[in-house]
């Protein structure tokens, strides 16, 4: 059993008592679960953005601990002061060292996108994210079929959600359908977790003209985001290479300015 395998196993089992602790009417009385969503995709887009979403993230299974004494308010809003397009927050609990409130703490005080990033397996979670004060969602090919994803997504967008499908493999970019706002291809095989950028560009050119392509996992350095615009990349998630340093907000500020200063031929590779 690979450890994808063990997350979905405890994340179905999971859902299935939150669900019976607090129900869906109590979710729709949350205080976010009415207001307008920010439109990730659309601050990806934007000229005067850097297409960067960067993550907050406590740990995770193959790197352990990652950094536990970063406040997720103060690192947020500094990621979207260096100029990040959006926010990635995981919330699962027993693997990521998240949880939801670190979502709500978030939306307090930012005004950008924000990404609840966990593992969606029931509609459950979708009315979740939304309640938590999200404004897009993740949903991971590898662990979901074609009709599913399709049903989540539907979903989704009835409550004003945006949807970040992820895929690794050609299996799993077979499973992506129109209704999709943006795909992310993950550099990082979920079940070696072993990162190969050939992989991500392979796949990205049998994605439709248009098609918002967002490159997940693995980037460290900002050359990584030269060579995958060059693919048609126009989103860059990037969690572990902030969160491993003792100042998140100040390394995503950092690498958003030396990809700037190359840009404008300040900066030779």
């Amino acid at each position: 059993m690979t450890i994808l395998d063990k997350i979905i196993d405890y994340k179905k089992q999971e859902v299935a008592q939150l669900s019976e602790r607090v129900p869906i009417k109590l979710l729709e009385g949350n205080e976010f679960f009415e207001s307008e969503c920010i439109s990730l995709k659309q601050q990806i887009t934007q000229k005067d953005k850097s297409g960067i979403i960067a993550e907050f993230k406590r740990q995770s299974p193959s790197k352990g601990i990652i950094n536990q004494d970063a406040d997720v308010a103060e690192t947020t809003q500094g990621y979207l002061d260096a100029g990040a397009s959006g926010l990635s927050i995981l919330t699962d609990t027993n693997f990521f060292g998240g949880k939801n409130e670190d979502v709500i703490a978030a939306n307090k005080l930012n005004l950008g996108p924000i990404l609840r990033k966990d593992f969606t397996v029931s509609e459950y979670q979708i009315i979740e994210a939304k309640a938590i004060g999200a404004d897009a969602i993740l949903l991971i090919a590898a662990v979901l079929t074609k009709n599913e994803i399709k049903l989540f997504a539907t979903l989704a967008h009835q409550l004003g959600l945006e949807v970040l499908l992820e895929v690794h493999t050609q299996e799993e970019l077979d499973k992506y359908n129109p209704e999709i706002n943006l795909v992310g291809i993950n550099n990082r095989n979920l079940k070696t977790f072993e990162v190969d950028f050939e992989n991500s560009i392979r796949l990205a050119a049998q994605l439709p003209s248009g098609t918002i392509k967002i490159s997940e996992s693995g980037i460290s350095d900002y050359k990584n985001i030269i060579e995958l615009k060059k693919h048609g990349f126009e989103g860059f998630l990037i969690g572990e290479n902030f969160m491993k340093t003792s100042n998140p907000a100040q390394a995503c500020e950092k690498f958003i300015k030396n990809i700037s200063l190359f840009e404008k031929g300040l900066r030779k590779m």
